[in-house]
């Protein structure tokens, strides 16, 4: 009898102690604060979604195999680090480059118009206002490029001011390929005039490297653009979002004389 006391009061305190571990130890695959030095178990976390399921980041993490236009090799090294702490430096510095129509990014008026390119009509002068507001997120017919037809289908009512078209482009995942491929969904120039000539929007975003669709670049790029009231944003991430109303944020950087910049861009529900 002696034995069974001694060993159930072993398997309580031993439970005991259990959870009191679990309860006060840190997480698996985390170090505590104090050894962060030390510590061998530091894995980043990447998200794509923040603050359970309200926040969606839709812009695509630059590296070095995302497409690049034109090109079957992507857009290869875009970070270098030339001050090292490895090799002596005091603090890590790493330096960029990179095309400004990289990956997610914005179309500034003197991408197609020189005269605008002149005049200054660069990313700093977009208007912030359209870049950050209430947006439709659609999903457009998958047999078709968006042609005025498509448009038509669409019915996006007056006084919508943002959309984002959702495509094929996301289905076939062309974002995440290196090799640039030219049969990528876009705006046909009829397309691209119908919205300007029916419709209030004046942000523009799509799923693929250019808004215009490769028949079309030129034509479709010069309707959007003329005016200086519509504000396109390319290569944009909706894979997994529920089409439907949300509030978007999309910040350029303030890069004075480009005609185009990469640009952060999240959904809010």
């Amino acid at each position: 009898m002696m034995n069974l006391q001694i060993l159930a009061g072993l398997l309580i305190t031993g439970l005991t102690l259990s959870l009191t571990l679990l309860t006060t130890s840190e997480p698996t695959g985390t170090c505590a604060a104090s050894n962060y030095n030390t510590c061998n178990e530091l894995v980043p976390v990447r998200r794509e979604v923040y603050d359970e399921g309200r926040i969606y980041d839709i812009s695509h993490r630059i590296q070095p195999d995302m497409p690049s236009w034109g090109s079957d090799d992507g857009i290869g090294q875009v970070i270098w680090l030339p001050k090292s702490m490895k090799n002596g430096s005091h603090a890590n510095n790493s330096e960029m480059k990179l095309p400004t129509h990289t990956g997610t990014h914005v179309d500034a008026p003197g991408h197609v118009f020189d005269h605008y390119f002149d005049a200054g009509f660069d990313v700093d002068t977009l208007d912030l206002a359209l870049l950050n507001g209430p947006v439709l997120l659609v999903d457009v017919p998958r047999d078709m490029n968006l042609t005025a037809k498509a448009m038509k289908l669409l019915d996006i009512p007056r006084g919508v001011k943002r959309v984002l078209f959702r495509t094929l482009n996301t289905d076939r995942r062309l974002m995440w390929k290196k090799e640039f491929d030219t049969s990528y969904v876009g705006f046909m120039k009829d397309g691209a005039q119908w919205l300007v000539d029916n419709t209030d929007i004046k942000l523009v975003g799509i799923d693929y490297l250019s808004a215009a669709a490769f028949d079309d670049l030129i034509p479709s790029h010069l309707v959007f653009l003329e005016g200086r009231e519509i504000i396109l944003v390319e290569g944009l991430k909706l894979d997994d979002i529920e089409a439907g109303i949300y509030t978007v944020h999309c910040l350029p950087l303030r890069l004075l004389g480009a005609e185009g910049s990469p640009i952060r861009c999240i959904l809010i529900k």
